[in-house]
């Protein structure tokens, strides 16, 4: 691959994690599954990619989220945020909040609509993150500061929004081969194996969950021999996980992937997972851990089965760009004047980025899971996509 180089400091940090996994798998008898392995790359204390110092996103980082694209996402997402707790309770929690840009952006359109939550909580592992949003949010909306607070794990109980922006994407994946050369009902896991200090791919029979996941998914959608993609058991387990927390209000996710049908395509042999470092994209997850985001597209259908039978009512699913244009998107562009063109055009053309189906449009979608909560969400009034789930 022809990427750029990292700096020796870079390079030293990256060998330190990839001998502290190597030392892991030598320890578990020679493998590990790639959901560990992914876990420890991403979020490895002080030395995984987002519990660790290295710059993620932005122009400057390895990739670039909706709400460092244009101010424009978060202050048309406000008026979903305000319609939920208008429902529900004046809270908001973000989980994986980034640079802190969505939380700054939305909390000042939340005061143009007088609209204030009265806390809006922060759920971030990674305390150099934790740091960057303080600052982004100093800087951005420093009157507003009092009102966000940090925690250290989900709360025991919540009404209000729960905001999560390509947070799930982001969480450890189990990598499955259904069928091989020698039994084509074989449900393989691949994971991760240690051999002359490098990283190779090993495949053992599929277990416990896992396994059952993949036996329903062939049930379901058979899948020819060789096929390989991910599962995806953390996202589900922590959309459950909000049923016993949430007392009135709606879980608001947005992230890229697909229904079901669509993610287990037979022509989707290899599956969604994707590295990013330093604004490139490739397909190689040992490539300098530490220093690159590994990501895994959403199974949307999981998510709201997971969700559905722990208690958590479906409130609705779409695509960005209708859900934007749902709520106001148009609306906020026009605040500025179209002859001012120098304002008026990096705006647009941002939002266009947004919404257009060969960006961000069409790929990533918004769904929602909510209890107590009986009116259609303005993100959803058109455009619904429930019925592809």
């Amino acid at each position: 691959m022809n990427l750029p180089k990292p700096d020796p400091d870079a390079l030293a940090y990256s060998e330190a994690l990839k001998r502290r996994i190597g030392d892991e798998i030598e320890s578990a008898g020679g493998w590990i599954g790639f959901d560990r392995f992914m876990e420890l790359a991403l979020y490895a204390p002080g030395m995984g990619y987002y519990s660790g110092g290295a710059h993620k996103f932005g122009a400057a980082g390895d990739f670039v989220t909706a709400p460092e694209i244009s101010s424009a996402f978060s202050q048309t997402l406000a008026a979903q945020a305000m319609q939920i707790m208008a429902f529900s309770a004046p809270q908001i929690i973000e989980v994986g909040a980034g640079s802190g840009r969505l939380a700054a952006d939305m909390l000042l359109e939340l005061e143009v609509r007088a609209a204030l939550p009265e806390r809006y909580s922060i759920l971030d592992l990674s305390g150099e993150l934790r740091q960057r949003q303080q600052a982004t949010i100093a800087q951005r909306a420093p009157h507003l500061l009092d009102r966000v607070t940090w925690l250290d794990r989900l709360p025991e109980r919540f009404d209000g929004l729960v905001l999560a922006n390509e947070l799930l994407d982001a969480m450890p994946v189990h990598l499955v081969v259904w069928g091989s050369e020698e039994d084509e009902l074989a449900i393989l896991e691949r994971g991760v194996g240690w051999e002359n200090n490098e990283f190779v791919c090993c495949d053992r029979p599929a277990q416990d969950h896992v396994l059952e996941r993949a036996q329903a998914l062939a049930f379901e959608n058979p899948l020819p021999p060789g096929y390989l993609s991910e599962i995806c058991l953390a996202s589900s387990d922590w959309t459950a996980a909000w049923a016993s927390i949430l007392g009135l209000g709606a879980l608001l996710l947005i992230d890229y992937g697909f229904p079901r049908h669509e993610y287990y395509h037979a022509q989707r042999n290899t599956g969604t997972l994707m590295c990013h470092y330093r604004h490139h994209s490739h397909g190689e997850p040992f490539f300098l851990p530490g220093l690159q985001d590994i990501t895994a597209h959403v199974d949307f259908t999981a998510i709201v089965e997971s969700g559905f039978e722990a208690g958590l009512e479906f409130l609705g699913y779409t695509t960005q760009a209708a859900f934007l244009l749902n709520c106001g998107l148009t609306d906020v562009l026009a605040r500025i004047p179209a002859e001012d063109s120098i304002r008026y055009l990096p705006q647009a053309q941002a939002a266009q980025k947004l919404i257009s189906p060969a960006e961000m449009g069409e790929l990533f979608k918004v769904i929602a899971l909510g209890k107590g909560i009986n009116e259609t969400l303005i993100g959803f009034a058109q455009g619904d996509r429930s019925a592809s789930l």
